[in-house]
């Protein structure tokens, strides 16, 4: 019940932080696609930083259906453990500042398929995803996505906050 009630709070959150606007856990995951960078606005290297806010993925995972922080996944699942610097006075928590940024996407032959944020991966976080981050604190959190294949590589895409222009994009590899 409390994942679903943070669910519901985040999405309210993600309507309200309109204004918002990474280290893998084996290096050779990654590789960068695209970098923008205009008035400080930049994903590379696993950072995302925009004008309200840095985010530092520190770890990226995938954990298998039924596994540890995917216990009740019928799928795989790619989990990015990352911080969130809040560089404002505004309300951000860890939760809806990943959102408000982030968009995680695989693609196919066929399509690109937008991944689904699921349970969350890590139950360290679950009473404190939502926190309010002080202006220059930094509070650490997790998110998973269920993978649409186990082949293709996800595509993790940040945009200068909710419906904001495209600042990068990186691509964490599914296999070794």
């Amino acid at each position: 019940m409390k994942k679903i009630a943070a669910l519901s709070v985040t999405t309210l959150a993600l309507l309200t932080l309109t204004a918002c606007g990474s280290k893998s856990e084996n290096k050779s995951n990654s590789t960068n696609v695209s970098v923008g960078k205009t008035d400080n606005y930049y994903f590379k290297n696993d950072v995302a930083n925009i004008r309200d806010l840095k985010i530092k993925i520190n770890k990226v995972k995938i954990i298998q259906a039924g596994q540890k922080g995917n216990d009740y996944g019928q799928k795989p699942v790619i989990a990015y453990w990352y911080s969130v610097t809040n560089k404002t006075n505004k309300e951000i928590d860890p939760n809806s500042a990943w959102m408000a940024v982030f968009q995680a996407t695989q693609s196919d032959n066929n399509a690109e398929h937008t991944l689904d944020v699921t349970a969350l991966p890590d139950s360290k976080y679950l009473d404190s995803q939502m926190d309010k981050i002080k202006k220059g604190g930094t509070v650490k959190n997790a998110v998973a996505y269920t993978l649409h294949d186990t082949k293709s590589a996800v595509k993790l895409t940040a945009n200068k906050g909710i419906g904001g222009e495209k600042i990068g994009s990186q691509n964490y590899n599914l296999t070794k």
